[in-house]
């Protein structure tokens, strides 16, 4: 699917400001969306909006289908009735400028639970009735869920295999005596949902009417420790006892010498092929509940993936195996309709990676800070004046250093490249020069990372690839953003066609 020529930018909610340690859907998301229409942007670009997992990171979720509950605005749930006044005051630990995990969220998830139980009590019969409707339409993921959410907090921080064996074998009557023991705790899990899903629903709403989009992130692969993989553990690649044979991840790239080892467990594509991709059809369909588009990440593992053995401390050992291909795609149109889906076609890409992208007309991605080299090679795919039309171009993702940050490491013959290729004469706004070359393409699409906005420098980067541990945490400020900001990007989208 094409795409019309537009422009947007790339922000995660949970780096919007606010008062409770991380951003969420509250003010600052509706402000957002004001200030995306001022710089006459249409599109919104955010993260995977599932719950995070291990370093934080949102592409390590406890489940594909469920929402991320520390961005549930709690100011909206205390004018319900279901929080204190008292209950939104700010935490000591919390940091304007960077999200503490530590403090936010042990902070938030008290007040969700007090919030559920006030609900139990006291809940109006109109949201009573709207939250049964709720489960029922979404049972055939959020039974699972919360159950698997329960569990997990009753049996700690091992993985799910670890768990008595009747419940880790999804036993029926070892499942019914523990839905029957624990409904409080499975009723403030679907509690949970329920408010995720019915404020994301209003924010993208005043979005779509405003004339923004929401371009969404679906990872390939999901969590070990996940409701899907527990519920439905004949779909991937486990032992006998559950465990992990083989897992997933990159060899040696850019990012890192020693390729990255993700450890999500890899699909059995034999048994999602027998069903005939009946769970990745549902997937998909509940995704664009959500957003207007769809950014697969990691597409290339459709054709080809790289599987490593559990035991391997590294990504180097590994081997190619054949992803799903075209069957899968096929399957989900059949069911859905042709969907606006973006292919993230990054790293090592293959004859059969473009042909499948082809094939279905998905838009890929191209990156200016993969552009340039000191070599000057003009032949260079992420070069704008290579791209095709139907391409969505960035300054770079959120695995990416911000344009300033990239540009402080530059070596000098990388800068002079970059200059000569710019028709610059100095590298004053270099991030906007970037922005300005991306916005000119023939690209459909352009989206800018808000950091390159506003000019910011390596601090503000929200990942590190292969590195685990203190990322995603990024946020950024109001007084960081000037009217000048979003005029000189509505400018642009006047001068190229984007507005």
């Amino acid at each position: 699917m094409t795409f019309p020529r537009a422009s947007g930018v790339l922000l995660h909610p949970t780096s919007l400001p606010g008062p409770h340690g991380s951003g969420d859907f509250g003010p600052a998301a509706y402000h957002f969306v004001g200030w995306l229409v001022a710089a006459r942007q249409k599109l919104w670009q955010i993260l995977p909006l599932g719950g995070i997992g291990p370093g934080n990171s949102p592409y390590m979720s406890s489940s594909a289908f469920a929402g991320n509950l520390l961005l549930i605005d709690l100011a909206t749930l205390q004018q319900q009735g279901w929080l204190d006044e008292a209950d939104l005051l700010p935490d000591a630990g919390f940091s304007a400028g960077r999200i503490n995990f530590n403090a936010v969220v042990p902070w938030r998830m008290v007040r969700l639970q007090k919030a559920a139980r006030r609900f139990a009590q006291a809940g109006g019969a109109a949201d009573q009735t709207d939250f049964a409707q709720f489960a029922q339409h979404h049972a055939s993921w959020l039974d699972d869920y919360a159950l698997f959410m329960t569990l997990a907090d009753i049996h700690g921080t091992g993985d799910w295999c670890d768990w008595p064996a009747p419940l880790a074998r999804r036993e029926p009557q070892a499942l019914r005596e523990a839905s029957l023991a624990h409904g409080e705790r499975i009723s403030f899990w679907k509690f949970g949902q329920w408010c995720f899903y019915r404020q994301w629903k209003s924010l993208r709403a005043y979005a779509n009417a405003r004339g923004v989009k929401v371009v969404g992130d679906a990872p390939i692969f999901i969590a070990y420790q996940s409701a899907e993989v527990w519920a439905r553990q004949e779909l991937f690649e486990l032992d006998a006892q559950g465990r992990m044979r083989v897992i997933a991840g990159v060899p040696p790239d850019f990012f890192s010498a020693t390729g990255q080892r993700w450890g999500n467990p890899l699909y059995r594509w034999s048994a999602h092929a027998a069903e005939n991709y009946a769970w990745w059809t549902e997937r998909v369909r509940c995704i664009f509940e959500l957003v207007d588009i769809v950014r697969i990440d990691h597409f290339r593992g459709f054709a080809g993936y790289w599987e490593i053995p559990a035991s391997e401390p590294t990504a180097i050992r590994g081997r190619w195996l054949p992803g799903p291909g075209a069957a899968l795609f096929h399957a989900v149109q059949a069911a859905l309709g042709e969907l606006p889906i973006i292919a993230e076609d990054l790293g090592i890409i293959t004859p059969d990676v473009d042909a499948l992208r082809h094939e279905f007309s998905l838009p890929g991605m191209r990156i200016l800070q993969f552009a340039f080299d000191e070599a000057g090679d003009n032949t260079n795919a992420y070069l704008p004046h290579n791209y095709e039309r139907n391409t969505v171009a960035y300054t770079g993702t959120h695995d990416n250093n911000t344009s300033q940050g990239w540009w402080a490491e530059a070596t000098p013959a990388l800068r002079r490249q970059v200059l000569d290729y710019l028709g610059a004469d100095t590298d004053h706004d270099i991030h906007w020069q970037l922005i300005r070359a991306a916005s000119a393409s023939i690209a459909d699409t352009v989206i800018h990372p808000l950091q390159d906005v506003l000019g910011l420098g390596a601090e503000h980067r929200m990942n590190l690839p292969g590195q685990g541990e203190g990322h995603w945490a990024w946020r950024f400020g109001w007084e960081q953003v000037q009217p000048w900001h979003a005029e000189r990007l509505a400018r642009l989208g006047q001068l190229y066609l984007r507005e």
